[in-house]
């Protein structure tokens, strides 16, 4: 069973007075990459929020987001007017001071300033923790899900490439019937040609005929491309994660394709070959993102 690396998931949790929403999306990476965007008061558990997430997803662009929304009649934040007040002072007269500067951004610049805005709640209990655990563990299920919905139908297009791969094989098969006859009858009447006045050989010409022809014979290429894709298909249906086991298999299908294209000295062969070439391209696009 194999996983996508792209997931999403998202959970909410009602405290009194504000909902907090969990959004979680994951894209390919080589190796866990956890983005964290979140309200100050949770950053003294950040090592631990992320320690919790790694154990859940092993690899991945990971995007965490965590969103405070107020449902009272209290503010989520507040405003610290007196500081607010002592900005506004120092940066209304350095603005009287530069002729060019006016003062109408002077309130945008004040609420971005530090400490101006800030949370309602300084502590963080360990009650609300708890129960942004439990919506990160739900959200964490929810791109799970979502991994293996996509990693289902990349399976369905592995299997269809890998059985086109064999397929093709199949017609190799079917073509290769008098190839060395072809080729052997070929070299022979070029030799012939070359030697006008049958100064050679026949016997030494047949032993290095022989020996050519033994180098351009596919039968164990296409016997380890049979058992390589074979084997991706078993690999398909392991419990544990294969993607990077998959991705060395895809390297040997590799090898052996590439072996045919240069042994078949054949253009109906090496058209097959081409075509199986771009069916194991798309499956190598595909295996960057399974995890």
């Amino acid at each position: 069973m194999i996983r996508s690396m792209t997931g999403y998931g998202k959970s909410m949790a009602e405290l009194p007075g504000r909902s907090i929403t969990i959004e979680i999306r994951s894209l390919n990476s080589k190796a866990l990459d956890i983005s964290l965007r979140a309200p100050s008061v949770y950053r003294e558990k950040e090592l631990e929020y992320r320690s919790f997430i790694s154990q859940k997803l092993e690899r991945g662009k990971v995007d965490v987001t965590i969103t405070i929304e107020s449902t009272g009649d209290k503010p989520v934040t507040m405003l610290n007017k007196n500081l607010a007040m002592q900005y506004y002072a120092q940066l209304k007269d350095l603005a009287a001071s530069i002729p060019e500067a006016g003062e109408s951004d002077l309130l945008s610049i004040l609420m971005r300033m530090p400490e101006v805005l800030k949370s309602e709640k300084e502590e963080l209990s360990e009650e609300e923790w708890a129960v942004i655990s439990q919506a990160t563990a739900r959200a964490l299920e929810e791109v799970d899900k979502f991994r293996l919905t996509e990693g289902a139908g990349l399976d369905r297009d592995f299997r269809f490439r890998i059985n086109r791969i064999l397929s093709l094989l199949q017609e190799i098969k079917h073509l290769e019937g008098g190839r060395i006859e072809i080729i052997r009858a070929r070299y022979k009447a070029q030799l012939k040609e070359f030697f006008q006045d049958n100064n050679y050989d026949e016997n030494r010409l047949e032993q290095e005929m022989i020996y050519f022809l033994e180098k351009l014979d596919i039968t164990e290429e296409k016997t380890r491309l049979k058992q390589h894709c074979d084997y991706f298909t078993a690999t398909l249906d392991e419990k544990e994660a294969p993607g990077k086991k998959l991705g060395f298999i895809a390297q040997e299908i590799g090898r052996e394709v590439n072996t045919l294209g240069s042994k078949a000295n054949d253009a109906s062969i090496q058209k097959i070959v081409v075509q199986m070439k771009d069916e194991l391209e798309k499956i190598k696009e595909q295996l960057a993102n399974i995890l």
